[in-house]
């Protein structure tokens, strides 16, 4: 059976605020059922706050539409994410004052409270739930959709599995793609690899050219930032598994979401501001498409299959893919672009119980 997705798109038919993406995101909320849910509970709200230089998050206009609405019925709301303090997420705008309730650290401020729940799936052993989300009464998972060169495109799976977890956990389901490898010879000693590293992870045994490529895999988590970054080639990893990578992200996603019961679950997916990148990057490229609008369900499957449904090749901005970068002509706009098909995590997600790709758009005017 189709699952109903809600839909506020863009498209607007005269110049008014009603017909804005805000004031239709409002319309949203009021038709999703969350008013019953919430009420009487704590609810976190669990996004991405951005880092250094980024502007492409969630607009702080929408997220203090959902922080009324949900105080509005009753409900005690937070929003959280991991590495909050370091990543100043006031200097986007998301401070207390303008959002309307707290802004946590998932795992606490010395990021040791979590609840490890064991899973076996080759060499991924630990699902680490962060405390504050574990000890929620309802989870709004609120994602802002985007590409991502580990998994194809980052939503509602990844904003759960790589943001309601620990460094260890994702560590554990980066290592599904295999370790890092340098090559002296590609290197150019350039240390761009040094300073995209969010984690202060990698280093040069000594300045100079003689300097050895190291990485304290104690806080590596396997983001591939440096091999992304990296203008030769020179590291790279020792395996390119990513549906191993899709299905530790399934596995995950299942294991946060089986701490709530069904109806303490809601996933909206923000399709604005679509770029190439991970918002982890701490920088904002050009748009790959246009606006879309916001999708929104209590089905993470059909949310996640609607929202990459929306986003066409034949919309890309040319723009939004770097310059001298050919895309492979080949599947979906985010596989061309990153090699790897986006649709694989939705297999998984669906082989994992989680819900349905059926879905059927019901707009919100």
């Amino acid at each position: 059976m189709s699952q109903p997705i809600l839909y506020a798109p863009m498209a607007y038919a005269r110049y008014e605020a009603s017909q804005t993406l805000p004031e239709k995101f409002t319309r949203l909320l009021k038709r999703s059922g969350l008013a019953d849910r919430v009420k009487g509970k704590h609810v976190a709200i669990k996004m991405h706050v951005g880092s250094g230089v980024s502007y492409s998050t969630i607009p702080p206009v929408f997220v203090r539409k959902l922080v009324d609405f949900v105080q509005s019925h009753g409900g005690k709301p937070f929003i959280t994410d991991h590495y909050v303090a370091g990543r100043h997420p006031e200097q986007r705008g998301y401070t207390e004052h303008n959002l309307g309730c707290p802004i946590l650290e998932g795992c606490g401020h010395l990021g040791k409270y979590f609840y490890a729940k064991p899973v076996d799936y080759k060499t991924f052993r630990h699902v680490d739930i962060a405390g504050l989300i574990h000890d929620a009464d309802v989870l709004i998972n609120f994602s802002h959709v985007k590409g991502h060169g580990s998994c194809g495109f980052g939503g509602a799976c990844k904003n759960i599995a790589m943001g309601c977890v620990t460094d260890r956990t994702r560590h554990e389901i980066h290592g599904l793609e295999g370790g890092l490898v340098w090559d002296a010879d590609k290197c150019t000693h350039c240390g761009k690899c040094i300073t995209a590293c969010n984690h202060d992870a990698n280093s040069f045994s000594k300045p100079g050219k003689d300097g050895v490529y190291e990485v304290n895999y104690h806080h590596c988590t396997l983001c591939q930032h440096c091999v992304k970054i990296c203008p030769t080639g020179a590291i790279t990893l020792d395996s390119h598994n990513y549906t191993d990578f899709q299905t530790g992200m399934a596995l995950c996603t299942k294991t946060v979401l089986d701490t709530f019961a069904p109806e303490d679950i809601y996933h909206i997916n923000v399709l604005t501001a679509i770029t190439a990148l991970c918002d982890c990057w701490g920088m904002t490229t050009p748009s790959l498409v246009p606006d879309i609008g916001i999708m929104a369900g209590p089905d993470i499957v059909a949310v996640e299959r609607a929202s990459l449904d929306a986003i066409r090749i034949e919309d890309l901005i040319p723009v939004g893919v770097p310059q001298g970068r050919a895309l492979s002509g080949s599947g979906h706009l985010f596989q061309q672009l990153h090699g790897k098909d986006p649709f694989v995590q939705l297999d998984k997600l669906e082989e994992a119980g989680l819900g349905s790709q059926d879905y059927k758009l019901v707009t919100v005017k």
